[in-house]
């Protein structure tokens, strides 16, 4: 006798095929990497396609839009930095900047995320992916600065969201607008200008 399960017990999921994971992954991949080369407006499907040797049509069927696509590529953007507790507010911060400061430097995203920018200008979607990975990169500083204001190394009269401007802003400044070194020297003296002030 075949007996039915109870609707409060949970229903297993269904095995995930590992062909379906791995051309996923391919596909999101050059899907990025074409967006560090081209940006979103020289973003196409079939493009991706003769990079990956993914079928289009099997692109289409898990992304049902170009636009769906670059939105999961972006996703990729969303900064996943731990946040560091070295006893101090001075070592936090100096540790995310520096961090970030590499990445400007480094990282492939550096490249995309001017496009993004442009893009969301006029896309309420893409707006949102900027949004989310703006507050990946800034995650790790407001959770130390808040922290600070805890321990009494900061104002609790202070705003943390215009330190955060006030700590990362330089930094995307140098990086996209005037062109100069996003060095650690740099970034210390952001860093001591700004918690001298605070």
């Amino acid at each position: 006798m075949v007996t039915t399960s109870k609707a409060s017990e949970p229903v297993p999921h269904a095995k995930v095929d590992k062909r379906v994971e791995r051309s996923r992954h391919t596909v999101l991949v050059t899907a990025f990497k074409l967006l560090s080369e081209s940006g979103v407006a020289g973003f196409t499907v079939d493009e991706v396609a003769r990079r990956s040797g993914v079928a289009k049509t099997t692109i289409y069927r898990h992304w049902p839009t170009r636009e769906a696509l670059v939105m999961d590529a972006c996703s990729q953007m969303i900064a996943k930095q731990e946040t560091p507790d070295t006893g101090s507010l001075e070592g936090d911060v100096s540790a995310i900047l520096l961090e970030i400061a590499h990445l400007l430097r480094t990282a492939n995203w550096s490249f995309v995320l001017p496009s993004i920018v442009d893009t969301a200008e006029r896309n309420p979607e893409f707006a949102e992916i900027h949004s989310r990975i703006q507050r990946g990169h800034a995650a790790p500083l407001r959770e130390v600065l808040e922290r600070a204001v805890d321990r009494g190394e900061l104002s609790a009269n202070g705003n943390v969201s215009t330190l955060v401007a006030a700590l990362l802003g330089p930094l995307f400044y140098r990086r996209w607008f005037s062109r100069e070194p996003v060095d650690d020297q740099f970034v210390k003296a952001i860093i001591n200008l700004v918690l001298s002030t605070n």
